[in-house]
């Protein structure tokens, strides 16, 4: 693998794609595939790519995602027109993270969709515009798109989407977006608005009248067909026809006949006498509503009423139980004091009492078991000084001896007696066993010579020589 990687060329491009699954790290060849990368660059800097998912899938082969639509038949590129592949012969489709535009089969037919490959892909050779590589531990982000659940047509039940694409680093300064990504998301977000506008007049043209709260049958169509006749209606006179001292009669001027005309008088007595049978009903409608707002209000009032006198019956309630609880708080303290008055000291006082007697025990003990230490230490000091190795071999067997030391054919065999000192006066002493020789050639044969050191002391040796060498020509 490290010699595939040694026979490609040096990346000079490097973007973030930020995407549901995490990031993934593209470093772009731009000196190989300048049109390609500068149409990428573009398109990120315009935010083409935000909210893009991956639209295909296919597991061991491609991830494909660039087109907004999401169908897979759109996107467009930086030219305003497909521009061809670009192919290098030391850029090859033989391992898995590498990054390319896909295309219709045409060697002309690039636009803004791109795919990762899932593994090695030789049958892509020389057919698309190899222009980048996935690297770092990014590339495990890349096999999770392999892992994903498809449907029939190789598309993500639950895609996965591009969020946003960060420039690390671009080579191209000069380009120039077409539109901001602020830009294109407010359009976008604007689209959106448009569509559930049509959507919700559509529904609202589609919705039918509730003609039972109206008309019934026949007169809700007489009433529509009135309608529409009263929309279609214009005026069709001709005002340069007309002399200028006739007024010209409108539709409107037709439904509102002139003061003091005969049908005008008509219309007022018929009028009055309607207004005069409506106004028993408002009178009436109007008492009524005005008894009903009164009932409304007494019940609100009524029922207002019994919620404040719930609520201050619970309230004394609470009140009486405090002050029980506080009743019988202080009797109980009255007769906590009566009971600790009646048997002396609390049970809290008799135990610290005894606490601090044991403690005061302890450290009586401790004193005591400190002082026989020490005696039973200095007593064992004293026996080693006297038995010590200062005493020679006979001297020590011949008490030995006298003591018999239950050993066999004493005179007290087999009585143990505790007065065993003889391993007090033993001493370490060295056996010469007479292989000094060999030690000296042990010692000879294992040193350690360090050939830098020697060379040091040669070196170190002749510049002395030499400086007593040129001291004596000096002289």
């Amino acid at each position: 693998m490290s010699n595939l990687y040694m026979t490609e060329p040096a990346t000079t491009g490097k973007v973030i794609v930020e995407t549901t699954l995490g990031e993934i790290e593209i470093e772009l060849w731009c000196k190989e595939t300048p049109k390609a990368c500068r149409n990428f660059f573009a398109l990120v800097m315009e935010g083409y790519y935000d909210d893009v998912i991956f639209h295909r899938v296919v597991p061991g082969f491609i991830a494909q995602t660039g087109d907004p639509s999401g169908t897979g038949m759109g996107g467009e590129s930086y030219y305003g027109e497909p521009f061809e592949n670009e192919t290098h012969s030391r850029l090859k489709f033989n391992r898995r993270g590498l990054v390319a535009f896909a295309n219709n089969g045409d060697k002309c037919s690039n636009t803004s969709q791109w795919f990762i490959t899932l593994d090695r892909a030789d049958e892509l050779q020389n057919k698309h515009t190899l222009f980048g590589k996935v690297v770092g531990p990014t590339i495990y982000n890349v096999l999770k798109l392999g892992e994903l659940e498809l449907d029939k047509q190789e598309r993500p039940l639950y895609p996965p989407k591009i969020k946003a694409i960060r420039i690390v680093e671009n080579p191209f300064t000069d380009i120039v977006p077409r539109i901001t990504a602020a830009e294109r998301k407010a359009q976008h977000e604007a689209r959106i608005e448009i569509a559930r506008e049509n959507e919700r007049r559509e529904q609202r043209r589609k919705a039918k009248k509730n003609t039972g709260l109206l008309s019934f049958g026949e007169e809700a169509e007489t009433q529509e067909a009135a309608e529409r006749a009263a929309a279609k209606r214009k005026n069709i006179t001709r005002p340069d026809l007309i002399d200028s001292g006739t007024s010209v009669p409108s539709p409107l001027s037709e439904s509102m006949p002139t003061e003091g005309s005969t049908f005008s008088k008509a219309a007022a007595k018929t009028k009055a006498r309607e207004d005069r049978q409506r106004e028993p009903e408002e009178t009436a409608d109007l008492a009524g509503i005005r008894e009903r707002h009164a009932a409304e209000k007494e019940a609100a009032a009524i029922t207002r009423k019994a919620e404040i006198e719930r609520m201050q019956a619970k309230l004394r309630k609470l009140e009486k139980r405090a002050a029980a609880s506080d009743d019988d708080s202080s009797d109980s303290d009255d007769a906590r004091d009566a009971k600790r008055k009646r048997t002396g000291p609390s049970f809290l006082d008799q135990e610290l009492a005894k606490y601090s007697a044991a403690r005061r025990g302890n450290r009586k003990g401790a004193r005591k078991d400190e002082d026989d230490v020490l005696s039973a230490l200095s007593s064992f000091t004293s026996r080693i000084r006297k038995n010590g190795p200062e005493d020679n071999e006979e001297e020590t067997a011949q008490k030995e001896e006298e003591r018999g030391d239950g050993l066999p054919g004493s005179a007290e065999e087999g009585i143990e007696v505790d007065d065993d000192v003889g391993w007090m006066s033993h001493a370490l002493k060295a056996v010469n066993d007479g292989n000094a020789d060999q030690t000296r050639r042990a010692e000879t044969d294992y040193t350690v010579i360090d050939p830098r050191a020697k060379a040091r002391a040669i070196k170190e040796e002749k510049r002395r020589d030499e400086g007593r060498g040129g001291r004596q020509f000096r002289r």
